[in-house]
């Protein structure tokens, strides 16, 4: 008995914890293509092809598990729901791939996770315009979330705007004693500048992405492969028009087996293909707020990851605006947390009724000469007078004990 009950304790543990651990996971996936992505467009990859072979990967790797998986009962494809997937690719793949990646160009990678610690803020305001959120200022759980999302952009842009003096670290000072002739791909303040608004607006069309996916997965809710590889497939087709305006030099198209191919593997099968899948399944459980929240950790790690690998310096600022933004998006968890723990609350006191209904027809009732007899725990009967009163429901309780509601 005890091995059974704490065999359910522990599955249901892991299931509350599922959403978390899949969304912290992401942020690894997504620290690695950062880095491996800056290395190949620093080699001269084009951005443009690089988000056409990227989900071009990415459909031929998730079609499969999407046929295989979900081919019976599939949703029709309306023109509506033709419309929402023509979108979806058109903002994830096309306009927030693109000017990320320009932009990732023109910084760097810590940077760039940086300006995209924004999303948080953008998604929440976006959330409530299409009231997917509620806020109701009065109560703390809500003003926790919207301090939270303040104080997350305010950390962002702190590492942004203040650098402070550099912070070495062990790993760092053999590398700074063999490169004191600056780094290779100085970025111009103007390119920087410029890099900073392509940003921007790929962090806008990002978290327009998160609004519209949970739409979207009201019709795909059992369908999320199926709705992860069209959009993929529309995004490369998508994708290979922009390129095709674009670039006009065909050799730009040409892939071997180095770093440009890994890039594109690598983004196409982890930070598309399983991204799109498990935030699809995170927000259809926590919405779009929870998913989005995750992603100030993705700078932290790509940090320490390019101090390593890229040798970016890293600053007292971005220590700083670290801390604020860890500070940040547990005050938005926590509101989260309780804002569920409530509405969970409320489903319980409003399946009271239907249970007391299903309990009123089970076997343990019977009608005899218009009166209503229950059986209790150890088999007394109880009568309810049918004179002057209305229908009386029972609940079953321990032996020897009933509750009589009055319908």
């Amino acid at each position: 008995m005890k091995s059974s009950i704490q065999t359910c304790c522990s599955s249901s543990l892991f299931k509350s914890c599922k959403p978390y651990i899949g969304m912290i996971s992401l942020q690894f996936g997504y620290a690695g293509m950062n880095i491996i992505t800056k290395i190949s467009l620093n080699g001269g990859m084009s951005h443009y092809v690089l988000v056409v072979y990227r989900h071009a990967i990415a459909t031929a790797v998730i079609a499969p598990f999407a046929f295989f998986f979900e081919r019976k009962a599939q949703p029709k494809i309306t023109f509506p729901v033709f419309m929402q997937i023509f979108v979806l690719g058109l903002l994830g793949p096309v306009i927030d791939q693109n000017f990320y990646y320009a932009g990732l160009k023109l910084t760097s990678p810590t940077f760039s996770c940086a300006m995209s610690n924004m999303l948080p803020a953008l998604t929440f305001v976006m959330a409530i315009i299409f009231r997917m959120e509620k806020v109701d200022i009065k109560k703390v759980i809500y003003q926790a979330k919207v301090v939270g999302t303040i104080i997350t952009v305010g950390g962002a842009l702190l590492m942004t705007l203040y650098k402070g003096p550099l912070v070495e670290m062990a790993w760092t000072k053999h590398r700074e004693a063999h490169s004191k002739g600056g780094p290779a791909n100085e970025t111009s303040d103007h390119d920087w500048f410029i890099g900073c608004i392509l940003l921007i607006i790929a962090t806008l069309a990002w978290a327009a992405l998160f609004i519209l996916q949970k739409a979207t997965l009201t019709t795909y809710s059992n369908h999320q492969l199926s709705l992860t590889s069209l959009v993929c497939f529309m995004g490369t087709m998508q994708a290979i028009a922009v390129t095709f305006v674009m670039e006009h030099n065909t050799s730009a198209w040409r892939i071997g087996w180095d770093m440009n191919l890994l890039a594109a593997a690598y983004a196409g099968i982890v930070t598309s293909s399983i991204s799109y899948y498990v935030q699809g399944l995170v927000m259809k459980v926590k919405g779009p707020v929870f998913a989005t929240a995750f992603s100030p950790l993705m700078m932290i790690i790509v940090a320490v990851m390019g101090s390593f690998i890229l040798a970016e310096k890293i600053y007292l600022g971005g220590v700083i605006g670290s801390v604020i933004i860890v500070v940040g998006l547990y005050a938005v968890l926590w509101g989260k947390y309780k804002e569920e723990k409530e509405e969970k609350q409320k489903r319980k006191l409003l399946e009271i009724p239907e249970a007391i209904k299903d309990n009123n027809n089970n076997n343990n009732t019977q009608l005899i000469n218009g009166n209503v007899q229950l059986m209790i725990g150890n088999g007394v009967e109880a009568k309810a007078d049918q004179a002057d009163k209305c229908p009386s429901i029972a609940i079953d309780l321990p032996p020897n004990q009933m509750i009589i509601l009055n319908k």
